[in-house]
């Protein structure tokens, strides 16, 4: 299989984040290219799934943005819910 070279225009601090967590998982940052493109092809799109979110849940996006209906939790009272 041929292979080409591209460039990607890509946020400096995200590649860099990318790249240590690519690195933790023993890939580097080709490689993982290399797999979202066969992913890509092999699902013939995008390999998760990309969606708008329904009316309710954008309401509460809305919500959260004007800071309404909002309630502070600390960790500890959130595992206890």
């Amino acid at each position: 299989m041929s292979k080409v070279q591209t460039s990607l225009r890509i946020d400096a601090k995200k590649l860099h984040e990318a790249k240590e967590i690519l690195g933790q998982l023993g890939l580097n940052f080709s490689e993982a290219v290399n797999i979202f493109t066969n992913m890509v092809v092999s699902k013939r799109g995008l390999p998760f799934d990309v969606s708008l979110p329904n009316e309710e849940t954008e309401a509460a996006m809305k919500d959260v943005r004007a800071n309404k209906n909002v309630e502070s939790m600390d960790l500890s009272e959130l595992k206890d819910e």
